[in-house]
C-alpha cells in the first residue's frame, strides 16, 4: 500500500475514518511536542498541549479545509500554547508578545546546549520562528500561513532572528 500524504489522511479522517488519525498522530506528535517543549521548556506542559493539540484535531476535524495539513497542525499547536499562557496569566497577549520563562531545573540545566541557551534568550515571536523553521524545517510558505504573514515577510523575519541568535551564542561563547 501506498503511503497517503497527510492531506489525504486528514480528509478521510474529516470525512469520519477516525482510525487514520493515529496514523497522523504517530507522524507528527513529537514534532509537535518539540516545538511546544523549545517554546515553553516545561516537558509536562508540553506533554499536556500535545495530547490537547490531538484532541481538537479530532473534534474540529471537519473545519480542515484541504490547505497545508502541517500548517494547520501547527497552527492548532500554537493557539493551543496561546490559550494556556492566557489563562494562567488571565492577560489576553498573544504568543507574540507573551515572556516565556523556560523553567530550567537542573537536570534539563546540563541537558541544554549552548545554542538551547541562545535561542531561549530570543523574544517569544523570534524564537517560535526559529524553532519552526529550523528545528521543524516547516517551509516559509507554511510559515506565513501559521503566523498569518507573508512568505517574504517570514523569511525576513527568520534572517533577523538569526542574526540576533548568532549574536547572543558568539557573545556567550
Amino acid at each position: 500500500m501506498e503511503q497517503l500524504t497527510d492531506e489525504i489522511l486528514m480528509a478521510k479522517v474529516a470525512n469520519g475514518n477516525l482510525d487514520l488519525l493515529k496514523i497522523l498522530f504517530e507522524r507528527h506528535h513529537k514534532h509537535v511536542f518539540n516545538f511546544l517543549h523549545k517554546m515553553c521548556g516545561d516537558r509536562m506542559l508540553s506533554e499536556d498541549i500535545t495530547q490537547e493539540v490531538f484532541y481538537k484535531l479530532m473534534k474540529y476535524r471537519t473545519s480542515y479545509n484541504d490547505g497545508k495539513f502541517v500548517s494547520w497542525l501547527f497552527t492548532i499547536a500554537r493557539n493551543s500554547l496561546n490559550t494556556h499562557f492566557r489563562r494562567v496569566s488571565n492577560k489576553t497577549e498573544d504568543i507574540e508578545t507573551i515572556d516565556y520563562k523556560v523553567a530550567v531545573h537542573e537536570e534539563v540545566k546540563q541537558d541544554y546546549s549552548d545554542l538551547h541557551l541562545a535561542i531561549n534568550k530570543l523574544d517569544a515571536s523570534d524564537r517560535e520562528l526559529v524553532i519552526l523553521n529550523r528545528f521543524q524545517e516547516i517551509k516559509y510558505e507554511e510559515l506565513a500561513e501559521i503566523v498569518g504573514s507573508t512568505p517574504g515577510a517570514v523569511k525576513t523575519k527568520v534572517s533577523r532572528a538569526l542574526k540576533k541568535l548568532r549574536a547572543i551564542y558568539f557573545k556567550n561563547s
